[in-house]
């Protein structure tokens, strides 16, 4: 077996490699790169399963970074748990090749109770009086407590909301030069995350992202070299691109304003009671599943929607089928947007109305995919000075509640989930073993057995 890294530079496209990127650049010049053909939807959690399992989210079940679980009754969002992929795994077929096989899984989705050997993925502590502790969840356990003594706790701040940095992607990129140092795995799944959120945030303009370039690319270069000393073949790959976006859709408004969806009030906001409403949408970027309750509701749904100023088009069973996405999980209906528009899960009609988790970072608690979580609301005077206060609080012991998220969608300049249709705005994959590479593109259904062939050699693409 070749040891083998696969680092996930997520958001990385052919048209961003130059001269902001001089180590990728020259690395990729030395070896292949090729478009990796963009799937629907194209996210985070569908894409790397896909990659992980060759096969397509009609199958492997993972439709979107959440989905409405009927059984109960509850939108859910960024779970971790590898037995909600419903297909083996690129660890579970090397492994059967040879027993002696390892993985490691750095950050990729659905790490916990999977088959890798060693994994460590964000699993923050949320204490009872309200406060939020950075965490990992690792295996063996005894790995948790050895990168956080050695690398600090986990940057969790700096990994979602307002304050991301690239303090998240380094810290992951340590804690992947531990595990290969300690245990050595055969195959290592690194995740580096900084370009997303600096693309949702100002959108793909070289002028305003050259810092978060340079970063990504000087961690890059330190993961490659550590790696590559060590005998290690390295994969460079990506999950999408991201486009410039200026026209949030927000699809469960129309869908309130027509009788469908049913909210509860809780001490003054409103709450969707999911599984009293006759329809709604669970929003996940240019992509939402629109989940149906009475069969006879799914035509008028679907005219209604197609209407809809930034719909692209509705997907209804046949277009599932097409794309690979006609899975039970799955919306009756699904949304895609037209390319400079994206979807919200906003569903109040009047902002006095808004639950309270709405500005806030909870990713867990809203039932849809909200971007403007990176964001601080504009209409604060002082966001700091009000930061401040709210971390003393949390630091006086009392309860607080940290509201400097906007609730509109109108800061948010890039997205993705839809179907790209130029190479230079695509994923890509990258490596050295040139052998193993297409003249061409891959399909993301290629991936896994790309991955296999560079830890077994086996002939070409």
């Amino acid at each position: 077996m070749n040891k083998t890294a696969v680092l996930n530079v997520v958001g990385l496209t052919p048209d961003l490699i130059g001269e902001h990127t001089p180590f990728l650049k020259q690395w990729f010049e030395k070896g292949k790169s090729v478009t990796v053909r963009s799937m629907l939807p194209a996210v985070t959690c569908s894409v790397q399963a896909t990659y992980l399992t060759g096969t397509m989210p009609g199958e492997h079940g993972i439709v979107g970074n959440g989905w409405y679980f009927r059984d109960t009754s509850e939108v859910r969002f960024w779970m971790r748990s590898g037995k909600l992929i419903q297909q083996p795994a690129v660890w579970d077929l090397a492994r059967q090749r040879n027993p002696d096989f390892t993985c490691a899984n750095l950050f990729w989705r659905y790490a916990t109770y999977s088959g890798a050997d060693y994994v460590a993925i964000e699993r923050p502590m949320y204490r009872k009086d309200g406060v939020k502790v950075p965490d990992v969840y690792a295996r063996p356990m005894t790995m948790r407590d050895k990168l956080q003594d050695r690398l600090g706790p986990f940057p969790l701040f700096n990994f979602w909301g307002p304050n991301t940095t690239i303090a998240s992607s380094k810290w992951i990129a340590e804690a992947a030069k531990m595990v290969a140092g300690e245990y050595d795995p055969t195959l290592s799944l690194v995740y580096l995350p900084h370009l997303d959120y600096c693309l949702q945030r100002i959108g793909p303009d070289l002028s305003k992202i050259k810092k978060d370039l340079r970063e990504i690319d000087q961690v890059c270069e330190d993961l490659i070299t550590y790696y590559e000393e060590r005998d290690t073949q390295v994969m460079v790959l990506s999950e999408y691109g991201i486009a410039s976006v200026n026209q949030p859709v927000s699809l469960n408004r129309v869908l309130r304003e027509e009788g469908f969806i049913t909210v509860r009030e809780e001490l003054g906001g409103e709450v969707l009671d999911a599984g009293a409403s006759r329809a709604f949408a669970v929003a996940d970027h240019q992509v939402a599943h629109i989940y149906i309750e009475d069969p006879t509701d799914i035509e008028p749904v679907k005219r209604m929607l197609e209407e809809v100023p930034g719909v692209e088009t509705i997907l209804g069973k046949k277009e599932k089928n097409k794309y690979h996405l006609d899975h039970q999980r799955s919306g009756e209906l699904i949304a895609v947007a037209e390319p400079e528009a994206w979807f919200t899960y906003y569903y109040w009609l009047d902002d006095a109305k808004a639950p309270d988790f709405a500005p806030t970072v909870d990713i867990h608690a809203k039932p849809g995919y909200d971007p403007a979580e990176m964001l601080l609301d504009p209409g604060i005077p002082f966001p700091k000075l009000k930061a401040g206060l709210r971390l003393l609080q949390k630091k006086l012991g009392f309860r607080y509640i940290m509201d400097l998220i906007p609730t509109n969608g109108e800061g948010v300049k890039g997205s993705h989930g839809r179907i790209s249709s130029k190479p230079e705005t695509s994923p890509l994959l990258a490596s050295r073993q040139q052998e193993h590479i297409p003249e061409y593109y891959l399909q993301p259904t290629d991936i896994q057995q790309v991955i296999l062939r560079h830890l077994f050699g086996d002939e070409p693409a």
